[in-house]
């Protein structure tokens, strides 16, 4: 190859570096840049009137959520207390698909480039030649981006409260549903380390969105799961008879938030893929009072350490499932300090039967996952998780389907794939002619292409959700699997039925006529 040709292509490729649709939004260093977005895009509205954490402004927020409006800040919180609270609230700040896809700085139109970047970035494979290696460029930058910048100090330690000082009462944390014990941190990204690893040792921190209920002014309940990575890092501090040091960030940047929220590989660190999505490199300050790195430009961190041992009762609280789940012991936390912003910022959310913020994020996330769930099962032609379903609790997938007993392949493939999708307890499997976004498509499916003496496979005993109470018993349950594809030979000794079809000349002289003659009336 010629250096002319060789300079044309690396001309051309930073071109393509700066015209990549895998980020087309700039950059939310911090929530206040994510906010100022939505407020320029008119997706922000501002409330003035006090509304109470107890209750009332779960209930404004689901009002809003449902008829797809902007983000909300509660200017006057009133306390538990009655007092009027100087830290304004954000509510319903990913209350639609196309902010949370900005939040991931895309619009919705390019999740699927998106979703193959990350395809990628998560299981690249080797380039072939020059030309291969320089269209590769956007993966090296993300690489780079993921790669944090430390700090001395950064916005989040504008104030400090440590020991005594400490006040959780200070923050309007929400009470969200008449049932409700109390008080609940519900957009909390808890940061924790494995144990036998130093400070800075990003790539070994886990961030996961846990809620918290707030025990007192200076305790927190930390309800993570025995399967999430919290837990497992405080299993390894608790084998060591230890506590653990703890990071609770509210109101991190977008990116940061998605990423704590994604289901990403244990290998995978939030922090660092959060650089990647951003499109920047992670900018971190070490702690006040335990050794852990947190958000420079969050707006509030609570630090603070884990008991190897106390416990405390959690809940119940209103779940995403619809219904309170019942109080159960989890790991306590004493909170050494309190540092945030000057006029920080709370960010909160509620949780229950959809729509909610968690399912909209979860239907994102499908759209996102899918690249790499194809690259894994290549037959998948598409796949939907329905909201109303809780968002993981109902899997419908489309396959091209190609040779028998393909479709109990996929099913049992994708329950292993994903922990998320061990909490999937059923899966409607389709041809590629079907919707599987449209339920009347589904129906049909089912009614013509499954027999429920041959189509349905049951496993009993598998890992369950255990706020799932359709439950035999916490933790397991049942599965079931609808095979409503069209079956061939080895799977059925009849002769299938041909679908109908128009031709393609009728449909076009059909839709002349129909639109030439028949507007007025609607049709």
């Amino acid at each position: 190859m010629s250096i002319f040709k060789k300079e044309n292509l690396i001309r051309a490729a930073k071109a393509k570096i700066w015209s990549s649709p895998v980020r087309t939004l700039p950059p939310h260093p911090s929530l206040r840049h994510f906010l100022n977005w939505c407020r320029d895009t008119g997706q922000f509205q501002q409330i003035p009137d006090p509304v109470s954490v107890r209750h009332q402004m779960s209930a404004v927020h689901r009002i809003v959520l449902e008829a797809g409006g902007p983000v909300l800040q509660f200017d006057h919180p009133v306390l538990r207390s009655n007092q009027k609270s100087s830290v304004p609230v954000i509510t319903n700040l990913f209350g639609t698909s196309e902010r949370v896809a900005a939040g991931l700085g895309v619009s919705l139109d390019q999740l699927e480039d998106l979703g193959n970047f990350l395809a990628a970035l998560r299981s690249p494979s080797p380039p072939d030649g020059l030309r291969d290696t320089l269209s590769r460029w956007p993966l090296l930058k993300a690489a780079l981006s993921s790669r944090p910048k430390f700090l001395k100090s950064g916005p989040v330690h504008s104030v400090i409260r440590e020991g005594a000082e400490v006040d959780l009462d200070l923050l309007p944390i929400q009470t969200h549903w008449p049932g409700d014990v109390g008080p609940l941190v519900t957009w909390p990204v808890v940061i924790t380390r494995e144990f036998g690893s130093d400070q800075c040792e990003i790539n070994r921190y886990n961030a996961g969105v846990y809620r918290a209920q707030a025990l007192n002014k200076s305790q927190l309940i930390m309800r993570w799961l025995a399967q999430r990575g919290g837990a497992g890092h405080h299993r390894s501090w608790q084998k060591q008879g230890k506590k653990m040091p703890v990071a609770v960030v509210l109101g991190a940047d977008p990116a940061t938030l998605l990423s704590a929220a994604l289901p990403l590989p244990e290998t995978v660190s939030e922090i660092s893929f959060a650089g990647a999505l951003g499109g920047a490199r992670p900018r971190l300050v070490p702690c006040k009072t335990v050794p852990m790195m947190v958000p420079a430009d969050a707006e509030i961190v609570l630090e603070g350490w884990v008991s190897p041992s106390e416990t405390a009762p959690e809940g119940p609280f209103g779940d995403h499932t619809g219904y309170y789940n019942p109080a159960e012991r989890f790991p306590v936390m004493q909170v050494s300090a309190m540092t945030h912003r000057e006029k920080p910022l709370y960010l909160s959310t509620y949780t229950g039967r959809p729509p909610d913020e968690p399912a909209i994020i979860g239907e994102v996330f499908n759209r996102l996952a899918l690249p790499t769930i194809r690259t894994q099962i290549p037959e998948i032609h598409d796949l939907w998780l329905p909201p109303a379903a809780c968002s993981y609790r109902m899997a419908i997938v489309s396959i091209n389907k190609r040779y028998p007993g393909q479709a109990r392949r996929v099913m049992l493939a994708l329950w292993g794939m994903l922990p998320q999708f061990s909490y999937t307890k059923m899966i409607v499997a389709v041809d590629n002619d079907i919707n599987p976004r449209d339920w009347d498509d589904i129906a049909w499916a089912i009614a013509t292409r499954m027999d429920p003496s041959r189509d349905v496979l049951m496993l009993d005993n598998t890992p369950m959700d255990y706020l799932d109470f359709a439950s035999p018993q916490p933790g397991l349950a049942g599965k079931i699997g609808l095979d409503a594809t069209t079956k061939i030979d080895g799977e059925t000794n009849r002769e299938w039925g041909t679908v109908m079809h128009s031709s393609t000349e009728d449909l076009g002289f059909a839709s002349d006529l129909v639109s030439r003659l028949m507007p007025a009336m609607g049709v």
